[in-house]
């Protein structure tokens, strides 16, 4: 992936912190210096956490694990759900349902209520109901489409998430502690690092800031895909070589065994062509 570059950060206001009396001091190897009563993040650690960051989104994306992003407040919300549904990862960006991760089977039921909810639409039992009843079912699949619809194709708890705001995402982040399930986060100055495998020291309120860490994870998570599709078609042509040569070898074996009947069948007639005949025995006359 190539590595973002000082300006872009500061350009995208990466390195606005919140006030001093807001901060967490949790965050001070990350904060470089203080203006006008509000911290500046050191970007060249920004930079470093953002490469380790990366680097392992891109991992889990060549294993073929899924990541779930979380990104529920307003201005992080269509930035979210526009950048990864391109990669075919699941998010939530509407509220966060309690329980997600640590009552994952009961999330899985209202997905497949859903999922039976579009079943019946389509036959003919659907037809014969009431306007009201059908008018409730529209409304109670709209309401799941837009809790869960983003979720619909996780069919197993996620193998680590990515969440925006550290503080506001904290019922997400304590369930997937609890889980040891590995956790990405875009810390600002007044959130806890030490809660987070994989702190991303950032401005977490600016749009700019949000869409670009947002972005390097999409390539990371494209990249990794990218290998794993690689090295799925390499492994196949091997296999396919493998199977040719296998077929080769055996063809010229059984074309030796041929040949080599073939000689001996010849080498027996002409050892039968050559051999001397008995001589008869003379019998006595009476």
């Amino acid at each position: 992936m190539s590595r973002v570059s000082f300006e872009e950060l500061l350009d995208a206001g990466v390195h606005f912190g919140h006030l001093k009396r807001k901060w967490n001091p949790n965050m001070a190897p990350y904060i470089f210096m203080e203006r006008n009563g509000i911290h500046i993040i050191d970007l060249y650690k920004t930079q470093a956490k953002l490469e380790e960051a990366a680097n392992a989104m891109r991992q889990l994306a060549r294993s073929g694990k899924k990541v779930l992003f979380v990104a529920t407040k307003k201005q992080a919300k269509d930035i979210v759900s526009e950048t990864i549904s391109k990669v075919n990862m699941p998010y939530v960006t509407e509220r966060w349902p309690g329980g997600m991760l640590t009552n994952f089977a009961t999330i899985r039921k209202a997905v497949r209520k859903m999922a039976n909810i579009d079943k019946l639409a389509v036959s003919d039992s659907y037809t014969n109901l009431s306007k009201r009843e059908r008018l409730q079912i529209q409304r109670e699949r709209e309401k799941l489409e837009k809790n869960l619809g983003s979720i619909s194709d996780l069919n197993r708890l996620p193998s680590a998430i990515f969440v925006v705001d550290v503080i506001k995402e904290h019922i997400a982040i304590a369930e997937a502690r609890k889980l040891n399930i590995p956790t990405f986060a875009l810390v600002d100055t007044n959130s806890n690092p030490n809660l987070i495998d994989f702190p991303i020291p950032g401005n977490d309120d600016a749009s700019k800031s949000i869409a670009l860490i947002i972005k390097l994870m999409a390539e990371a998570i494209e990249e990794g895909l990218n290998d794993r599709k690689l090295a799925k078609d390499k492994s196949a042509e091997d296999h396919a070589d493998e199977e040719d040569s296998f077929k080769r070898t055996d063809k010229y074996s059984i074309e030796d065994e041929d040949d080599d009947k073939k000689e001996k069948g010849a080498n027996k007639k002409a050892g039968e062509g050559t051999r001397a005949k008995r001589p008869r025995k003379a019998v006595a006359k009476k």
